[in-house]
């Protein structure tokens, strides 16, 4: 950026520009730069870790993502399924009623203990299951979102 401005004040002090195509080009400049910085949130995501659904049959469920997008199975039982998608999975869980179960956001420096803490200060009702490092908290809709760090893994 240095550069394109040294550029605009070369070409000012030499009348190849006016004063005002001089004040317009740092004007846009600027503009673009803030436009380009992403806003700082609590937390930064890094990718979409998985994503978890209630089934009414793992089996079918996985035969059809199978069948349909070559998920490999990563780990499985009776009441849960678990499908590689590139560096993320697909969790199926056996539940009465289909449905979304969470969502999971793997996020930057990932410590179980301060992201609790964080989520209690901006009022979030985060929640932990004892002994774990999983951390889960609803969106404005009441979806559970889940927090993880980049290496979680079924």
């Amino acid at each position: 950026m240095q550069h394109v401005i040294h550029k605009l004040l070369e070409s000012y002090e030499g009348g190849r520009i006016s004063r005002r195509r001089l004040v317009q080009g740092l004007a846009a400049m600027a503009a673009a730069a803030q436009a380009a910085t992403p806003p700082k949130g609590t937390f930064q995501g890094i990718g979409l870790n998985h994503i978890a659904l209630r089934v009414t049959s793992v089996a079918r469920s996985r035969d059809f993502y199978q069948k349909h997008l070559g998920l490999p199975v990563l780990t499985e039982s009776p009441t849960d399924c678990f499908l590689g998608v590139g560096p993320s999975f697909l969790t199926l869980f056996q539940r009465q009623a289909a449905g979304l179960d969470h969502y999971c956001f793997s996020i930057e420096k990932f410590q179980p203990d301060a992201v609790m803490e964080e989520l209690k200060r901006q009022a979030l009702n985060p929640r932990r299951p004892s002994g774990t490092d999983r951390i889960y908290f609803p969106d404005p809709d009441g979806l559970t979102v889940q927090l993880s760090g980049a290496n979680h893994r079924p």
